[in-house]
């Protein structure tokens, strides 16, 4: 006689550090789970009720203190199905990254993580101590085990449960996305499917945290290898999946399969997630932003009505002498076909007194980018005042290649609360523009072909002062995200006086990079937590 066992994925959007807030969406799911699912047990994401990751409020008692009182709640408040909940837990002297199992108003087991991620975003080494075991689980007659997250990226912890006697294996996750993670998890999935035996159940996280954003997708894989489920990418829900067994066989039936979203789609709703949760969950009125007729403000303005409407979005055009009449004519068309509030503010007077007062100072002097800088950062100053005023989060425009080689202004266009496209290099900018043009008009075509420019001294364009962005973006990729050396770069057919060149400006503009705020973390190495370079060094004498 086959039995069924039916499991709710609650793959849901939480914020770190509202225990409180987080627990009541506990509760909630796990009742829509019971109730309009009919689902015999409920899984939620890695540290549900603090949120992921919490970092150093962890080291806060009350917040462990909450953690707990939220989950007696949870077991009090919920009947009728099992739930599956991830916490930080203190035992024996000792805090752990665990996930509780209960029923019926009482914890039946708890599980602590055996793997901790120490490298790229993660520092779990610097909170938690690693679990000795596995969890087996008794639901409805079938064995089941607990895994957390980075537990199912190496063979040791299912082995183990296959061992304790488990016949499925359901992991939660606070997996952040980079391009290709999906397929990346798909892989590692079907390898410990491969080694253990176990089917493996893949709940993760969604919801934009800081500079991580996490996209959902969960998984289930048989035992065959199969995907029996694939949620979708990017959306809050509770998706459910048939698990039929007998003493001999387990299978899995009824798991939604949606299609995985294209790299460019993908990328971009990473990025309206990222944006819509950093201005929501901070509280913020709305998004604001300097829109300059170039491709960069064009992309971050669809990015920013995308994520929050456009009636909580403004764009302010600042021109100045060197302003082309086209990009205020293509700001403006922009503005209008996507119904944001925009306005025209000319900066001249303001540029104009500031070179008056420092006239003593450059007296005699050849201009250079100190002129240049006078206007970006008027123009940052506008915007902050705006931002105060109005209580909307002023999103900066600049791109990963340009942060990456420090060609930006300090105060100035760098000025801000959120860089959208931080981590999105030149020429997926490009890409991403595109791709939003298919879903409907939004960026003028002639933004898109045009030579970019930073429109700062007469006839200037961007490739006066870098190298070709199909060049730049190249060399970027392997010195920054794949950490190649000169000669790894050099010899991938790069020229070497370019690669020293830029590897040079990489290094020195970690200062700038230091004072930029934060943006979406959507490759594999982002400036931010994943890559921590001194900015006080001499490594880069070695390139001269």
């Amino acid at each position: 006689m086959t039995d069924i066992l039916k499991i709710a994925l609650a793959q849901i959007n939480l914020l770190v550090g509202d225990v409180e807030g987080n627990a009541e969406r506990v509760v909630a799911a796990a009742r829509e789970a019971r109730d309009c699912h009919g689902a015999d047990l409920v899984l939620f994401p890695e540290l549900t009720l603090t949120g992921y990751p919490p970092e150093d409020l962890l080291m806060r008692g009350t917040l462990l203190q909450r953690s707990e009182e939220a989950l007696k709640r949870i077991a009090r408040e919920v009947s009728g199905i099992d739930v599956v909940v991830g916490l930080p837990l203190r035992e024996s002297g000792y805090l752990h990254n665990s996930a509780a199992y209960l029923r019926d108003g009482k914890v039946l087991a708890r599980y602590h993580k055996q793997v901790l991620p120490n490298y790229s975003v993660f520092d779990e080494k610097r909170y938690f101590h690693p679990g000795e075991g596995p969890c087996v689980v008794e639901v409805k007659g079938l064995p089941v085990a607990l895994a957390l997250c980075e537990d199912i990226w190496v063979s040791e912890p299912a082995r183990r449960a296959q061992s304790a006697g488990a016949r499925l294996l359901l992991s939660l996750n606070a997996s952040p996305f980079h391009l290709s993670k999906h397929e990346e998890r798909l892989a590692v999935l079907r390898e410990r499917v491969h080694e253990s035996g176990l089917p493996v159940v893949y709940l993760n996280l969604v919801g934009g945290q800081d500079e991580l954003v996490f996209d959902g997708h969960s998984l289930a894989v048989d035992r065959d290898g199969a995907l029996k489920l694939s949620a979708p990418a990017w959306k809050e829900g509770i998706y459910t999946l048939e698990v039929h067994f007998d003493r001999r066989d387990i299978s899995f039936s009824g798991g939604i399969l949606a299609p995985p979203p294209s790299p460019e789609e993908s990328l971009y709703q990473a990025l309206v997630l990222g944006v819509r949760d950093y201005v929501n969950k901070n509280g913020f009125s709305g998004a604001l932003l300097g829109l300059s007729g170039g491709i960069d403000s064009a992309l971050t303005l669809c990015i920013a009505v995308d994520a929050l409407g456009a009636e909580r979005v403004e764009a302010v055009m600042m021109p100045y002498h060197y302003t082309a009449g086209m990009s205020r004519e293509d700001a403006a068309a922009q503005a209008r076909t996507l119904g944001v509030s925009y306005r025209e503010i000319p900066i001249a007077p303001m540029v104009e007194a500031f070179m008056n007062g420092l006239a003593e100072v450059l007296a005699g002097l050849p201009a250079d980018t100190t002129e240049e800088n006078i206007q970006a950062r008027c123009r940052g100053t506008l915007l902050m005042a705006i931002s105060n005023k109005t209580g909307r989060m002023l999103l900066t425009t600049g791109n990963k290649s340009e942060m990456a080689v420090g060609y930006a202004t300090l105060y100035g266009d760098m000025a801000g609360g959120f860089a959208p496209l931080k981590d999105v290099s030149k020429l997926w900018v490009y890409r991403l523009a595109r791709y939003r043009n298919t879903l409907g008009p939004a960026i003028p075509e002639r933004v898109i072909e045009r030579p970019p420019s930073a429109e700062l001294a007469p006839d200037q364009r961007d490739e006066d002062s870098l190298p070709p962005y199909e060049i730049l973006d190249g060399i970027l990729e392997r010195f920054v995200e794949q950490d190649q050396s000169f000669t790894d770069i050099v010899s991938a057919g790069f020229e070497p006086a370019t690669v020293r060149r830029v590897m040079g400006l990489v290094l020195r503009s970690e200062y700038k990079r230091r004072q930029a705020p934060p943006g979406v973390r959507v490759t594999r190495r982002a400036f931010g937590k994943d890559r921590r370079y001194p900015i006080t060094s001499g490594y880069g004498r070695l390139l001269s």
